[in-house]
């Protein structure tokens, strides 16, 4: 039931956020595009009500409990972003918006970029963490809470991979072909992005 409820919850998430791009771009209706985004924190909050209440009535904490936290946490970390960045698009083809600038591909604006990156991974394996372990306390000492401890070490294995890839740009950064600029990092560096 909770997988079925998360793909429910992921289908719903891009449903609401085509509705209201929509709505926005095509009908012009800034206002009611706002409300339906709006409405797209309340889907994690369902799938975290009902996670919650199946733990309450017994049932035995296993990898969907698990899955679900993650789901959240990644919501949490990176929906905001994934929000702007294809409204950013949707400006540009159904309002006539400027084409929106990808991210950075040289240099130390690739590193603050994935490292911005990370931060997200960071706040997204944080909040599965905080719900993993509310879980695990939740089912207290009686119940098997192996599977969510299998989890919390998954998200801190994501973060720390995330982590090092990130690293990874700032020690050894990709330098630009001979001739070639990085319009991308310019814009960041002036602030434009």
């Amino acid at each position: 039931m909770i997988v079925a409820l998360i793909i429910a919850c992921e289908v719903g998430f891009w449903a609401l956020l085509a509705l209201a791009l929509a709505v926005r771009y095509l009908l012009r209706w800034r206002r009611t595009s706002v409300v339906l985004l709006l409405c797209e924190p309340v889907l994690e909050l369902v799938l975290f009500v009902v996670t919650a209440i199946d733990l309450k009535n017994g049932a035995e904490p296993s990898w969907e409990h698990g899955l679900a936290a993650l789901y959240i946490g990644f919501t949490v970390g990176y929906g905001h972003y994934m929000i702007r960045w294809l409204d950013g698009h949707a400006a540009h083809r159904f309002a006539g918006g400027p084409k929106p600038a990808g991210p950075p591909k040289y240099g130390a604006a690739r590193a603050r970029h994935e490292g911005a990156l990370w931060l997200r991974t960071v706040v997204a394996a944080g909040v599965a963490l905080a719900l993993l372990q509310a879980a695990v306390w939740y089912v207290g000492d009686d119940g098997n809470a192996a599977s969510l401890r299998s989890f919390q070490w998954t998200a801190l294995r994501a973060a720390g991979i995330h982590g090092l890839v990130a690293l990874a740009y700032t020690i050894w950064p990709k330098k630009a072909p001979e001739g070639v600029r990085d319009t991308a990092g310019e814009k960041e560096r002036a602030g434009l992005r």
